[in-house]
């Protein structure tokens, strides 16, 4: 029995795993348990052979420890995995479906992360948790103080001028135990403000030394903070063809809704990294606002394009080709010209 093929349905204690030989034939099922798994693999696998693994959670670090074993890796995204799914969904089915989609000639594959690039992310991640916890917490402080007729603008930093005032204020009529309520959300807010400000700054210090990350700041809208996402998502870029592929992952390409010969294009897609895209978009907002008082070709360009269309359509345009640029920049390690920006 020689295996060229393994599905792999990881779990957090029992893996699911189904083998292939070279006629397609079903020829090994075994499930087992979390720490075994990769010895049996070991032992009924040569190096070389195929391992496909649904994208999911701690998918890609089984994949490095994998590739370190000698063998070739295929991480797989579970929408492209669902349709393969025969009869009821379970862990064998699953198992199945991973080696069966690895098989198809015309199947899209995810890159497999490197640490440096997980530790980005998990930094990221930490701060858009971060970002909605201050967002409630500022909201339960708004929706108790109208309980006592106090109300703030909206921005988070007049919120952050009233509640002192607030505090101090003894002819507001709050009680002495809603005082006390308040002023422990206020040492909250205060709280995760401070941790926000950490957090940023290990941003910035990634961004100041991540060469791939001062290339990427040269570009309109382009700060620490974009910068350093860009990398945690595509890397070095190579999975793309083209930067039309990069920003299509992205979601900042149409969405098509063609049929008969009849093509129809709607908004973007907004497929792929949700955070990615967002913080693509408001940095083109902000060059956008900007754009007016520059006279490079790409700043001449977009403000052309919010003439004739709206603001919000030239932002994404701006942040399409952001992303366009990017690919360039890390595929082929250059750094950023602006005479060719809106070539």
């Amino acid at each position: 029995m020689k295996l060229t093929r393994i599905g792999i349905d990881i779990a957090k204690q029992v893996f699911q795993l189904h083998g292939t030989d070279r006629s397609e034939r079903t020829v090994w099922r075994r499930r087992l348990p979390r720490d075994r798994w990769l010895q049996v693999l070991q032992e009924v696998a040569e190096p070389g052979c195929e391992v496909g693994i649904e994208a999911c959670g701690g998918a890609h670090h089984w994949a490095r420890q994998l590739q370190a074993l000698g063998y070739r890796v295929k991480l797989i995204a579970p929408q492209f995995v669902k349709p393969y799914v025969k009869s009821n969904k379970n862990d064998a089915n699953d198992a199945e479906a991973i080696c069966e989609a690895m098989s198809r000639p015309s199947m899209r594959f995810v890159t497999v992360k490197t640490t440096r690039q997980q530790d980005i992310q998990a930094v990221h991640r930490v701060r858009s948790g971060l970002m909605e916890q201050r967002t409630a917490k500022g909201n339960q402080i708004r929706g108790l103080a109208a309980e006592y007729g106090l109300v703030a603008p909206l921005e988070l930093s007049s919120l952050r001028r009233a509640i002192p005032a607030w505090l101090e204020d003894a002819d507001n009529g709050l009680s002495a135990c809603f005082r006390k309520i308040l002023d422990g959300l206020w040492r909250d807010l205060r709280a995760l403000d401070e941790r926000l400000a950490e957090v940023d700054h290990d941003i910035a210090l990634i961004a100041q030394h991540d060469p791939d990350a001062q290339r990427l700041q040269c570009l309109r809208g382009v700060g620490p903070m974009v910068a350093t996402a860009l990398i945690a998502a595509v890397g070095d870029a190579k999975q793309f063809t083209n930067g039309r592929q990069m920003a299509a992952s992205l979601g900042l390409t149409p969405r098509q809704h063609s049929s008969g010969g009849k093509e129809r294009l709607l908004g973007i897609s907004k497929r792929g990294d949700a955070y990615v895209r967002g913080l693509l978009v408001h940095g083109a907002r902000s060059a956008l606002r900007t754009a007016p008082s520059k006279d490079d070709r790409l700043s001449q360009w977009v403000v052309r394009l919010a003439q004739r269309a709206h603001p919000n359509v030239a932002c994404v345009a701006l942040a399409n080709k952001t992303a366009r640029l990017a690919w360039a920049l890390l595929r082929h390690q250059r750094d950023y010209q602006p005479a060719l920006a809106a070539a």
